[in-house]
């Protein structure tokens, strides 16, 4: 039987790094031997998440970025590259989810889900990709949401933003899969623990996540790092397109 995937040695990029679950990939990344680029416009918290890695025997260099703007992420792409040689392993993380209704006219929030959510999935993507190519391997993560299977009210462009995140996987994985050996898997998780909560502005909405938050037990981020390793270690005849991560208690 094949064995899993050795990833130790190997380089990631990880964006939106600086918290929740980019910032808990990142350490598991890192403790299991993987150099990794933290990817996220907060240099404040990317430099302690370095310390934190250091200290515990792993590697990680900070990269300021900005995913929205194409080039910030080539520049952090180039950085690793000029670094250590290569780039094994992207994970898409970064991403925002201020809920309200869209009578709400909210279009700022709207348009900010929009650059980050999607926008930023394809700057990252396309800043990796040659880099990928040429070497004839890689991993990337998209991180999606079980918003992007189903509906809910307050969520209708947020859940529109993961949706396509989720088909930009899909075509993302047969189109480089079998002609660059690239294998993509896109994370869909329910409810986790994150910051995502605080960009809420709308304080009907922000009560009913406090409300959900109080009679359910979130996932941490920790878990869906580990729903990474599984996929990222899994043996190379194997591509796991999708992983859909729910909380025992989130019955949707």
């Amino acid at each position: 039987m094949e064995k899993i995937v050795n990833i130790a040695g190997k380089i990631a990029l990880v964006t939106g790094a600086s918290s929740g679950i980019g910032a808990a990939t990142a350490r598991q990344l890192a403790a299991e031997g993987m150099t990794v680029g933290l990817a996220a416009r907060r240099h404040d918290r990317l430099e302690t998440l370095v310390s934190e890695i250091t200290k515990a025997g792993g590697r990680a260099i900070p990269l300021v970025t900005d995913v929205t703007d194409l080039v910030s992420c080539q520049e952090a792409a180039k950085s690793l590259i000029a670094q250590f040689g290569r780039i094994d392993v992207l994970v898409n993380n970064a991403g925002l989810m201020p809920l309200s209704s869209v009578d709400s006219l909210k279009v700022d929030e709207w348009q900010q889900m929009v650059d980050v959510n999607i926008s930023g999935v394809l700057n990252a993507t396309a800043a990796v990709l040659p880099q990928m190519i040429a070497q004839h391997a890689g991993h990337i993560f998209n991180m999606s949401s079980i918003a992007g299977r189903k509906v809910f009210t307050g969520l209708a462009v947020y859940c529109a933003t993961k949706a396509a995140v989720t088909a930009f996987s899909d075509g993302l994985r047969m189109e480089i899969g079998p002609k660059h050996n690239i294998r993509v898997t896109c994370i869909q998780p329910g409810a986790v623990k994150s910051e995502l909560y605080d960009h809420i502005t709308d304080a009907d909405y922000r009560k009913q996540m406090d409300d959900l938050a109080a009679s359910m037990t979130f996932l941490e981020g920790e878990d869906i790092a580990d729903s990474i390793l599984f996929a990222l270690k899994s043996p190379v005849r194997m591509d796991v397109a999708e992983l859909f991560v729910l909380p025992t208690e989130q019955g949707w």
